[in-house]
């Protein structure tokens, strides 16, 4: 039985467990801070220690939910766009071969639970998971691409990605650097 729609909840488990991951590694570091400014104590007088780290889990979660499922819808418009550009293909054959690259999100995504404790691992096992799966991507579709094409959605991918993170930083910075100097202790 061969069924088209077969990976179509991957992507979703994915996002949901890299969320959790990422999310668990949060509610450490903030748990943390929270106890090294005194905030702990206040927050223990609401909540028991499970409720709160429920509570900021699922508040974690949500939020690298939401810049996953962002960072997806992304990354597929880019690369559908670059398919527009460098594509012959009429049928969409392309877009269902690239479709078994989600088991590697998946191993990926699950792989990552064995790395809650440290950020660095999770940071990794996430870039690693992306650079194969976008192998595995451009490689299924060499296959209905010329060289060229090929080359030219490598190249189209790489830039739009590289010019969407320097943005980012180039805004958190200036962001950044407002705040810092408008704070009165700054100057």
């Amino acid at each position: 039985m061969k069924n088209p729609y077969l990976y179509g909840y991957l992507p979703l488990i994915t996002i949901l467990l890299f969320s959790l991951t990422f999310g668990m590694y949060a509610v450490g570091v903030s748990l943390q801070l929270f106890q090294s400014i005194g905030v702990y104590s206040g927050m223990r007088e609401f909540l028991s220690d499970f409720e709160l780290r429920i509570f900021l889990l699922i508040v974690f979660a949500l939020i690298f939910f939401m810049v996953f499922s962002a960072l997806k819808l992304i990354g597929e418009t880019i690369h559908e766009l670059g398919m527009l550009f460098f594509s012959k293909d009429s049928e969409g054959e392309t877009m269902s071969q690239a479709r078994g690259g989600y088991i590697i999100l998946f191993i990926g995504a699950a792989c990552s639970a064995v790395a809650i404790q440290s950020l660095y691992f999770l940071v990794g096992i996430f870039m690693v998971t992306i650079i194969m799966y976008f192998i595995f991507v451009i490689y299924k579709m060499s296959n209905f691409l010329s060289v060229g094409g090929t080359v030219g959605i490598l190249i189209f991918e790489v830039l739009s990605w590289m010019l969407l993170v320097s943005l980012i930083i180039y805004v958190v910075l200036k962001l950044y650097n407002g705040i810092l100097a408008s704070l009165p202790f700054a100057q």
